[in-house]
């Protein structure tokens, strides 16, 4: 049985338009609108690829980029913890997108935030992105571990940036930013964000509101989920129309 044809995890109140998905160890996943994963039975949730700090970089290199992206991530993380009830939130990498981004009036947005939530942990699996852009500060109570992390021990999940291998686990990653493309008649089509599911891999759309997408980056064999307004929907496998 592979994790996407499983019958469905029982859950007492799944977040609205949600996807369920059961991994082969049986373990339950929810795969949410908002662009986040719920795992209920560890009580955590997943985003990937948030990129703070993004639009102000674009910005400072003289390019026409819009305010308010940190706001409207913000309001959207706020969607996630609402939805679910979290009690630990992880980012899968990619927190900050360069150091140039990382300034005071960010952190005079993330500060508060943080604040507000101070009752749930919080975890970020560094990427490639912070590496480079360093670590947040203290302040903001956020744990850093480097990947794979197991966020909890002997469990058959693995928390990292980069899609990888990770003997015994579904790895739940980030990076690509993945997309899939629905087809409709006289050649139309529409690009959405989507989650992609290998065999021991699942793959998160970008979270950030300001962020590059790839319909490149999927393995052709991916079962796709795509994000559909309030709804994440499975997607059947597509003949292109040449």
């Amino acid at each position: 049985m592979t994790a996407d044809t499983a019958p469905a995890p029982t859950h007492p109140s799944p977040p609205a338009g949600a996807h369920a998905i059961t991994l082969p160890c049986g373990t339950a996943l929810w795969l949410l609108p908002q662009r986040a994963v719920w795992w209920p039975a560890a009580r955590m949730a997943f985003v990937a690829d948030v990129h703070f700090g993004k639009a102000a970089t674009f910005r400072r290199a003289g390019q026409p980029v819009p305010h308010g992206t940190t706001a409207d991530n913000l309001a959207r993380l706020d969607a996630v913890l609402a939805a679910t009830g979290a009690e630990h939130l992880v980012f899968l990498g990619d927190f900050l997108h360069a150091r140039s981004g990382a300034d005071e009036r960010l952190w005079q947005q993330l500060l508060p935030w943080r604040q507000h939530h101070a009752h749930i942990a919080m975890t970020l699996v560094r990427g490639n992105h912070d590496l480079h852009a360093g670590d947040p500060p203290r302040a903001l109570g956020i744990d850093l571990a480097d990947e794979p992390w197991q966020p909890v021990t002997g469990a058959p999940v693995a928390a990292c940036h980069h899609p990888q291998t990770v003997e015994g686990a579904t790895v739940l990653a980030g990076h690509l930013h993945p997309t899939t493309t629905l087809y409709g008649p006289a050649r139309d089509a529409m690009r959405l964000p989507c989650y992609a599911l290998t065999p021991g891999l699942l793959v998160l759309p970008a979270f950030g509101a300001f962020t590059g997408t790839s319909s490149q980056s999927v393995p052709p064999m991916a079962r796709r989920f795509a994000v559909v307004g309030d709804q994440v929907l499975a997607v059947p496998a597509r003949t292109d129309p040449g």
